[in-house]
């Protein structure tokens, strides 16, 4: 079973990932609501995810610091964007995301990408 790290900043959203996430078989081993609890969460995890859904509009830092902040403590960490903020795309992606999913996205994208990358 995949493990998740899940940052974004709206409550709401933690709760939709973690239903359909677990409902796909996926395992969330940890929530962050800004880029630098993001970031201490990481840190501390024992066990990395196999992969974080990074928001970007966030409270203290964005998702592209958090990403690079968290590329340079392990480049190998797989991150999947998923911002309302088309515009930043390129940037996430130079930072170092596998995937740019624009909001709102199908639950089949988000599952299909979790699924490659994985």
């Amino acid at each position: 079973m995949a493990s998740v790290l899940i940052v974004d900043d709206e409550p709401f959203i933690h709760q939709l990932y973690r239903d359909i996430l677990e409902f796909n078989g996926f395992s969330v081993i940890g929530e962050a609501f800004d880029g630098d609890e993001a970031i201490e969460i990481f840190e501390k995890l024992e066990e990395k995810p196999d992969v974080i859904i990074m928001d970007h509009r966030m409270p203290n830092k964005d998702g592209i610091d958090t990403t690079l902040s968290i590329k340079k403590m392990d480049d190998s960490v797989k991150i999947i964007f998923a911002s309302a903020d088309s515009s930043i795309r390129t940037r996430a992606m130079e930072a170092g995301a596998m995937e740019f999913l624009c909001k709102p996205f199908q639950i089949k994208e988000l599952v299909e990408s979790l699924e490659r990358f994985a």
